[in-house]
C-alpha cells in the first residue's frame, strides 16, 4: 500500500510536466496577441477595429434603406462579436458621432459637451451612402468562420478610403497603444489624387470641435510628434471673454472645470464662468475687476483646457503583426489598396462581361442558326439532345471567344418557347455591341488604373464632400511664459540679517506681490547672487541687500554696484544684466569670491537709470580728495561678471546716493509677429519702432476700425483682422479707401487721429452692412494705382491722394474714387519703414 502511494513518475512523465511559470508567460502572451490584434489596435487595410467591422457587416445584413432600432443592431452584431453587448453599444455610437459611415436618428450625445447617447432602444442608425460605395463589395472580401462557427464574417472589408486617417483611432493593449488623429475628409482625398499622380502632400489633423491647431511639431503623425490645440477665445467687452469651442478630446465640462481649479489656485482671476452652449459652443468668462483681457486670455491657453498638447502614435496592425507608420505611410498604404481594389472589381467585372458576351453571341447563334429546332427532334435521351446541339454549333465556334461547356447549352435549353418567337435578331446584335463597348471602357481602365482611381476619388469628393470642408484653424502658437500671465497670488517677505525669504515671513519686510510660479533674485552684501524658486521659506545667506521676482532674458533692468576687492583693497564700479542662470546656483558679482570682498553700493534700476553717488573715503587715507560724486553713466553696461571701471585704490567709508539719473539705454525696439499676432523684442516679423515712456500702436483693421494700444508685450492682436500696424504718431495723415455698400462705390478720405483713448476701437468709414475697409496707409505721399473695368483687361490710374482728396475729421463718410467695377487698388508709395537702428520718433509701420 504504501509502495503504491509513493509511485513516483517516470521520464516520459516529467517531460509531460508544464510548469505554473510556463503556463502563466504562454496564456499571458496569447492574451497580449488577442487584446492588440482582435480589441485595441485596427487593421491597416480598412481601418476597422475587430468590434467596428462586424458593427459594419451586421448593419449590411440588416440593410433595406431604412433605420434600425440600435438595440437590434447589436444583437444582429452578437452573432459576430464575442463581448457582450455593453461594448458594441459603446463602438456603434462611438462610429455614428463621427458623422461618416453611419446615418444616425435621435439623441446621440454630443462629443463637445461630454453628454451620452440616449439608450440603444431609443435610437436608430443606418448605413450611410458613402459607407455603401466603399465599405462593401463581396466579391472582393475575404471571408472567414465567426467565433461560433456558424456564420461567415469579413477578415477585413473591402474599403476603397483612407478611413484610418479620417476617423482617427484609439486604442490601449497589453504594452502597446495607438493614438491616430482624425483628419478631413476632402483633404485626404486631395492628398490621395496627389500620391497617385507622384506629387508631394501634407496631411494635418482636423477635429469635428473645431478650435485651432499648431501643427509645427506634428512629425507627419510619428512617434515623438506633438500638436498644440486651443480654443478660440474672444473678447465680448472689457470684463468679459467667450470659448467659442472646446480642444479635441475635451468637454465642456471638463474645460469649465479646468478654469474653476486655475482661479482656485491663484493663477488666473475670474468673477464667474457661465456656460451658454446650445448648438454652438460658448463659454462666457466674467473678469474680475482690472484684470487685464489679453493677460487672461494668455493665462487660459496657460493654466487651463484651453490649450493642450496631443503626442499621435500611430500604431497600426499590418499582416498580423503591429506596425508604427507615419500619417503619410498610412495615406500611401489607404492609396495604393483602393487602387488594387479598383483593379480587382475590374477584373471581375470583365470576366463577367466576358461571360455574358459569350452566352448572348451563343443565344444568338442558338435562335438565329435554328439550332433550337435540335429540341423538336426525337432523340432518345436528354443527352442525346444536348450533343446535338453542340454539334450543331461547330460551324460557329470559331466565332466565340472560349469553349462551349454542357452548362451552356443546358442553359439555352431552358428558354421558354415565347420566348424563341419573340426573339428579335437586331436586339441582340445590339446588346452584344453593348457589351462589347463596355468590355473595351473596363481594359481601358485597367491600362490607365491610376486615372481611373483618380476618377473614383473625385467623384467621392464630388457626392460626399460638400459640408465635410476643414473646421480647425491651422495656426502657428504664440510660446507663452507662464511666469509672465500667472497673477500674483501670493506676497513675497524677506528677513535681511538671518538671511530667509518666503511667503510665510508674514512677520517681516514686506518685498512684492507675485506668484507661486515665479523665481526671485538675491543679491548679498559679499557680492553672491542666487536666483531661486518661490516658497514658504527659503535661506538664500544672510546680509541681503536685495530682493526681487526675476524676469529671465531682461536686458533693460540694470543692476548698479560698487565694490571693495578684499585681495587688494581696490574698489570697483559695474552695471550689468542677469538675463538668465542656472537655479539655486550661487554666482560671484565681487573680485570672484576673494574674502573680505563686500559691496559698498547697489541699486536695481528698470530702465537702465544711471544715478550719481557720492563717495566718501576714509579719513585716515592718504587721498588727496576725501570726497567726490561718482557718475554710473560713465560707466558701460557689460556682463555680471566684469571686473568693472576703478573707482578708487584707497578704503571707502561710505556711498550714499546723491542724484537720480536718466536712462542710458535707447527706446525698447519692437516687432510684430503677423504669424501669431504678439509684439516682440526677438526680432520676428515687422519692425515697428523704439518705445518709451507714453508712446502707442496704431492698428487698423479690416473693418475699418482703428485702435491706440501701450506696447505691453502681452497685448494679443489677430492676425487675419490686422490691416495695418505702426508706432503712432499723432502727426501722420490716415489715408484710407474703403467699399459703400449702400451706394456701391468705394470711397477715400485722409485724417488724422484725435482720440487718444487706449484699448477702444473706433470705427472710421461708414457704418453699415457690408462696408469694408480696402486699404489704410500713413504714407506721407501716397500714391494708389486703380484697376477698374474687366478683371481681364482692366483701365489703370495712377491717383496721388494728398491731391484727390483733403484731411478732414475721421467721422468723415470721405469722397467717391471708383465705382462698384474696381478690380483692385495698390499702393505705389516707397516703403517708409524704418530699420531697427533708426531711433526716430516717426515710424512707418506696414501694410499686410
Amino acid at each position: 500500500m504504501d509502495d503504491q502511494n509513493n509511485i513516483l513518475p517516470n521520464d516520459d512523465a516529467l517531460h509531460n510536466i508544464t510548469h505554473v511559470g510556463g503556463m502563466y508567460e504562454n496564456w499571458f502572451l496569447d492574451y497580449a496577441s488577442y487584446v492588440i490584434l482582435e480589441r485595441a489596435v485596427p487593421s491597416v487595410e480598412d481601418g476597422l477595429k475587430p468590434v467596428q467591422r462586424r458593427i459594419l457587416h451586421a448593419m449590411k445584413e440588416m440593410d433595406d434603406g431604412r433605420f434600425n432600432k440600435v438595440a437590434n443592431i447589436i444583437g444582429q452584431t452578437m452573432q459576430y462579436h464575442p463581448h457582450g453587448d455593453a461594448s458594441i453599444s459603446d463602438a456603434i455610437v462611438n462610429l455614428g458621432q463621427k458623422d461618416l459611415l453611419i446615418e444616425t436618428q435621435g439623441n446621440w450625445g454630443d462629443v463637445r459637451t461630454g453628454d451620452d447617447a440616449a439608450a440603444a432602444r431609443y435610437i436608430e442608425a443606418r448605413l450611410s451612402k458613402f459607407a455603401l460605395e466603399v465599405a462593401f463589395n463581396p466579391k472582393t472580401t475575404t471571408w472567414q468562420l465567426s467565433y461560433d462557427g456558424r456564420k461567415n464574417e469579413p477578415l477585413t472589408l473591402p474599403m476603397k478610403f483612407p478611413l484610418l486617417l479620417a476617423q482617427g483611432a484609439e486604442g490601449i493593449a497589453v504594452g502597446l497603444s495607438t493614438k491616430i488623429l482624425p483628419h478631413n475628409f476632402c483633404e485626404l482625398i486631395d492628398a490621395s489624387i496627389k500620391y497617385l499622380r507622384g506629387r508631394k502632400f501634407e496631411l494635418y489633423p482636423d477635429f469635428a470641435t473645431q478650435g485651432m491647431i499648431d501643427v509645427g511639431a506634428y512629425n507627419d503623425g510619428k512617434r515623438g510628434g506633438k500638436v498644440r490645440v486651443r480654443a478660440h477665445i474672444e473678447e465680448k467687452d472689457k470684463k468679459t471673454l467667450l470659448i467659442k469651442d472646446v480642444p479635441y478630446g475635451i468637454t465642456t465640462t471638463q474645460l469649465m472645470e479646468s478654469i474653476v481649479k486655475a482661479n482656485d489656485n491663484g493663477k488666473i482671476k475670474i468673477r464667474k464662468v457661465v456656460d451658454n452652449t446650445a448648438r454652438d459652443v460658448e463659454i462666457e468668462v466674467q473678469l474680475a475687476p482690472g484684470i487685464s483681457p489679453d493677460i487672461t486670455i494668455d493665462a487660459l491657453y496657460a493654466f487651463t483646457d484651453c490649450e493642450i498638447s496631443i503626442s499621435p502614435n500611430a500604431c497600426v496592425i499590418v499582416e498580423d503583426k503591429p506596425h508604427f507608420l507615419t500619417v503619410s505611410d498610412l495615406l500611401k498604404y489607404a492609396a495604393d489598396f483602393t487602387r488594387e481594389l479598383l483593379k480587382k472589381e475590374l477584373e471581375i467585372k470583365l470576366a463577367e462581361l466576358e461571360d455574358k458576351w459569350h452566352y448572348t453571341s451563343l443565344e444568338k447563334i442558338f435562335f438565329e442558326k435554328q439550332i433550337y429546332k435540335e429540341l423538336e427532334q426525337k432523340h432518345k435521351d436528354w443527352e442525346t439532345v444536348l450533343a446535338a446541339i453542340d454539334k450543331g454549333f461547330n460551324p460557329y465556334k470559331k466565332q466565340l471567344k472560349r469553349e462551349i461547356i454542357r452548362e451552356d447549352i443546358v442553359k439555352l435549353t431552358e428558354k421558354p418557347v415565347r420566348r424563341i418567337y419573340r426573339l428579335d435578331i437586331n436586339e441582340l446584335n445590339e446588346q452584344i455591341k453593348g457589351i462589347e463597348g463596355d468590355i473595351k471602357q473596363v481594359k481601358y481602365d485597367l491600362d490607365h488604373l491610376v486615372d481611373f482611381a483618380v476618377s473614383y476619388y473625385e467623384g467621392l469628393l464630388k457626392k460626399y464632400g460638400k459640408g465635410r470642408e476643414r473646421q480647425t484653424e491651422i495656426k502657428t502658437f504664440d510660446t507663452i511664459q507662464v511666469q509672465q500671465v500667472a497673477i500674483a497670488n501670493t506676497k513675497l517677505y524677506v528677513n535681511r540679517a538671518d538671511g530667509f525669504i518666503g511667503t510665510s515671513l508674514k512677520k517681516d519686510e514686506f518685498v512684492a506681490d507675485c506668484s507661486d510660479l515665479d523665481n526671485i533674485i538675491v543679491f548679498r552684501r559679499d557680492g553672491k547672487m542666487l536666483v531661486t524658486k518661490v516658497s514658504d521659506k527659503t535661506f538664500v545667506g544672510k546680509d541681503i541687500i536685495h530682493v526681487d521676482v526675476f524676469r529671465k532674458n531682461d536686458e533693460r533692468t540694470t543692476y548698479n554696484m560698487i565694490y571693495v576687492d578684499g585681495r587688494t583693497g581696490t574698489s570697483y564700479a559695474k552695471r550689468f544684466n542677469v538675463t538668465g542662470v542656472t537655479r539655486d546656483k550661487e554666482y560671484d558679482l565681487a573680485a570672484k569670491g576673494e574674502k573680505n570682498s563686500k559691496v559698498h553700493y547697489f541699486s536695481a534700476n528698470p530702465n537702465g537709470e544711471a544715478e550719481v553717488v557720492t563717495v566718501k573715503l576714509s579719513p585716515n587715507c592718504a587721498a588727496r580728495n576725501k570726497e567726490f560724486d561718482m557718475y554710473f553713466e560713465t560707466i558701460a553696461i557689460k556682463g555680471r561678471s566684469s571686473q568693472g571701471n576703478q573707482v578708487t585704490k584707497y578704503p571707502i567709508r561710505s556711498v550714499k546716493f546723491k542724484e537720480k539719473g536718466v536712462s542710458t539705454l535707447s527706446g525698447l525696439k519692437i516687432w510684430y509677429d503677423d504669424k501669431v499676432g504678439r509684439l516682440n523684442t526677438e526680432e520676428r516679423g515687422v519692425y515697428i519702432g523704439s518705445f518709451e515712456n507714453e508712446d502707442k500702436i496704431f492698428v487698423v483693421y479690416k473693418n475699418g476700425t482703428y485702435e491706440l494700444t501701450n506696447f505691453e508685450l502681452t497685448n494679443r492682436y489677430e492676425p487675419d483682422d490686422v490691416v495695418y500696424i505702426e508706432k503712432f504718431s499723432p502727426e501722420k495723415t490716415v489715408s484710407a479707401i474703403y467699399y459703400d455698400a449702400d451706394k456701391q462705390q468705394f470711397n477715400v478720405k485722409r485724417f488724422r487721429i484725435e482720440t487718444q483713448t487706449l484699448n477702444n476701437k473706433f470705427l472710421f468709414i461708414k457704418e453699415g452692412a457690408g462696408n469694408y475697409l480696402e486699404l489704410a496707409t500713413t504714407h506721407s505721399d501716397p500714391v494708389v494705382l486703380l484697376k477698374t473695368g474687366k478683371k481681364r483687361s482692366p483701365e489703370e490710374e495712377e491717383i496721388n491722394l494728398n491731391e484727390f482728396v483733403e484731411v478732414t475729421g475721421w467721422r468723415t463718410v470721405g469722397t467717391r474714387i471708383a465705382g462698384n467695377d474696381l478690380v483692385s487698388v495698390e499702393l505705389l508709395s516707397e516703403d517708409e519703414d524704418p530699420s531697427p537702428d533708426e531711433e526716430e520718433g516717426n515710424v512707418q509701420g506696414e501694410l499686410f
